[in-house]
């Protein structure tokens, strides 16, 4: 087993064919870092779960309250045989540490594209923005126009931010969400980028209109966490 450096995972790494994401209310900023604690200590405790799952990482709220699970598998079935044979006791173990946890999730991910980071972009993420969009149904093809659309209005945005580095677009595997991990290089950047003329991150051109107009989003959230522990298998 692996720690990362700087707590960050390797988004684009080969073999990841699924992605879940799931989050847990903690309650306080003290039981958030006595989590991540547990997590830390429960999991480097024991053997890697094994080859089919890639990595798992965990990233603290801005709101001192949640924690954001963020883990690569080969496939559907690695997942599988780990909630058989590996997730109660590691649970039993950080539930013990921090009685009362409530879990939401996990759902399940495929990375569609990435785009931002340079290969001589050497800039170290403090933060993630996490943007969630909702749609009405599940339609496969809505939800990969929905990113093209945005990697269209990025590619024509006059005045792109400099705190950005890099976006991650994920589809749900059912086909009714994205989910973007955004890299930043601070919160406050982000707090910026989002005070900026324009509706959130982003200025008013005619391809940010068509991404905020895009038929069939019914909801959706943005929340910024601080990456908190980055494990992987060893190699």
């Amino acid at each position: 087993m692996t720690v990362q450096p700087d707590s960050r995972p390797d988004l684009t790494r080969a073999g990841s064919g699924l992605v879940q994401v799931s989050t847990w209310d903690v309650g306080t900023p003290e039981r958030q870092r006595a989590a991540v604690e547990a997590v830390s200590e429960t999991w480097q405790s024991r053997d890697w779960p094994g080859a089919g799952l890639l990595s798992y990482s965990v990233f603290a709220g801005e709101d001192g309250t949640t924690l954001l699970h963020y883990s690569q598998w080969r496939d559907e079935d690695a997942y599988q045989d780990f909630l058989r044979a590996h997730r109660d006791d590691r649970n039993e173990e950080i539930d013990a540490a921090v009685p009362g946890i409530q879990r939401r999730g996990p759902r399940s991910y495929q990375l569609y594209r990435s785009g931002g980071r340079g290969t001589d972009d050497r800039r170290i993420p403090g933060c993630v923005v996490i943007v969630d969009v909702e749609f009405d149904g599940p339609d496969t093809e809505r939800q990969r126009a929905w990113v093209d659309g945005v990697f269209e209005a990025l590619g024509t945005e006059p005045h792109p931010h400099p705190g950005g580095i890099a976006g991650h677009f994920h589809v749900s595997v059912d086909g009714t969400r994205v989910l973007n991990y955004a890299e930043w290089e601070s919160a406050e950047a982000h707090r910026e980028a989002l005070t900026a003329p324009g509706d959130g991150v982003g200025s008013r051109t005619p391809q940010w209109a068509k991404v905020q107009s895009f038929p069939g989003v019914t909801g959706g959230g943005v929340n910024r966490y601080t990456p908190a522990l980055s494990l992987s298998a060893g190699v």
